[in-house]
């Protein structure tokens, strides 16, 4: 099933704007993980590229870095915030 926002968009509502980065995120981890699987398929046929490895990790680096940012940005509940005082 796939993800949905229901009711009206609101860019200034902070649930909608955490919501619109788990999606982006997700798109993210997708590009990464069809692009890297298709050039190391494609390395593995017959054509070598030296600096594959490199590039898998730098990417792998910052999507992990995406995820960092999409967790720290994420909207706090009134009942948490109020338990970790």
């Amino acid at each position: 099933m796939p993800i949905r926002w229901y009711g009206p968009a609101d860019p200034t509502d902070p649930t909608y704007r955490h919501y619109e980065r788990v999606v982006n995120l997700c798109l993210h981890g997708g590009l990464f993980a069809a692009v890297n699987t298709g050039l190391w398929f494609v390395q593995g046929l017959r054509h070598p590229w030296t600096h594959l490895g490199w590039l898998s990790l730098a990417w792998g680096a910052g999507w992990l870095l995406h995820l960092i940012i999409v967790l720290r940005l994420r909207p706090r509940t009134p009942t948490l915030d109020q338990g970790e005082a």
